[in-house]
């Protein structure tokens, strides 16, 4: 990949499994300088930092480490730290659906919370140029079968707290762009697979559980269907992120009842595989067998959409297409996971 004119990027959420993945593919593959506020006291892992910048020279020279929560306002003193910014790649959030509907309200409040405080710092940004807002594939609900969420076609219809938050953050963004000018470009993203994640996700959970003996307990419906997704890994995220920043400019364009909207991009894998098949195809590459039973989805989780999907036609119109295929990021991540056990037991 060419590099462009060097660039300063504030990257949030750099201490979690997404961010951590971005802030590598940043260091390899651009000149840009990195400034990363991170907090622990949520999901974040030091360790995925650490394990981030392993073989990248000179890192200390690029990215700059501050020690902030972006659910507090950022005070000038911080502002000053961050120094010139032209890029934004917002990633930080609580994600996990199951939290959420256990403790919705602080959940609710800290994604909320987080955005504006950000975007009122991006809204007296003399230097920013892109703010780039990561989002879910959740915010639109339930996908019925043989349809896919388009950009800016499909409303809003979040089943959970969690996809709510995310829903209100993409609405807050849309409200500084349309008032104060904020630079907004949205993308949304299914299924985040990939090194270091969190065992409470579902791949990492698969390998746990088959490699202890436990029972892999699948989401499904008394019909036979199973859950179904489509999966991504984080460096093919960050390489979609890299080419937007890289390739798309901030556009106005307007929809056919002549609204304005800014630019919104799905990132989608290039396969749709159900609950089963990913268990299987996990187990396979593990070489172990698979022992799963099937739960009702709604007795075990509440507000949980059996299928999801995203049209992912407009980005790749645009010339971007995921760097590695799905069964090859999976059987790398399953083999890193498999000589790392203690990630799976954080």
């Amino acid at each position: 990949m060419l590099k462009i004119i060097m660039k300063n990027v504030l990257l949030t959420g750099a201490n979690g499994f997404v961010g951590s993945h971005t802030l590598r593919h940043l260091l390899l593959n651009t000149d840009w300088n990195i400034v990363c506020p991170i907090t622990y006291k949520y999901k974040g892992v030091q360790d995925r930092i650490r394990i981030s910048l392993d073989g990248i020279k000179d890192y200390s020279k690029r990215i700059k480490l501050i020690n902030y929560d972006l659910s507090h306002p950022i005070t000038n003193i911080t502002s000053r730290e961050f120094g010139k910014i032209n890029y934004v790649l917002n990633l930080a959030s609580e994600s996990h659906v199951d939290r959420s509907i256990e403790n919705p309200s602080p959940f609710i409040v800290n994604n909320v919370q987080l955005i504006c405080n950000l975007l009122d710092w991006a809204r007296g940004c003399d230097y920013l140029e892109k703010f780039i807002h990561i989002s879910t594939d959740e915010v639109y609900g339930p996908a019925p079968i043989n349809h896919k969420h388009k950009e800016w076609e499909d409303l809003h219809f979040p089943s959970n707290p969690y996809s709510a938050s995310k829903a209100a953050q993409e609405d807050i963004a849309y409200s500084y762009w349309r008032t104060y000018g904020v630079p907004l470009i949205i993308t949304n993203t299914m299924n985040i697979i990939g090194e270091m994640q969190d065992p409470e996700k579902f791949i990492p959970s698969i390998i746990k559980k088959t490699l202890v003996g436990e029972t892999v307990k699948l989401h499904g419906d008394f019909f036979g269907n199973f859950g179904s997704r489509f999966y991504l890994h984080a460096r093919n995220q960050a390489d979609a992120l890299l080419y937007i920043l890289n390739n798309q400019n901030v556009n106005n364009y307007s929809s056919d009842n002549e609204i304005k909207v800014p630019e919104k991009f799905h990132i989608v894998g290039e396969k749709e595989l159900n609950n089963l098949q990913m268990a299987e195809l996990v187990c396979n590459f593990m070489k172990m067998p698979l022992k799963y039973e099937v739960i009702d989805y709604k007795d075990k989780r509440p507000g949980h959409d059996l299928r999801y999907a995203l049209d992912g036609s407009k980005l790749e119109n645009c010339g971007w297409k995921p760097p590695v295929l799905l069964e090859q990021s999976l059987e790398k991540t399953i083999n890193w996971t498999l000589k790392n056990k203690e990630w799976l037991f954080l």
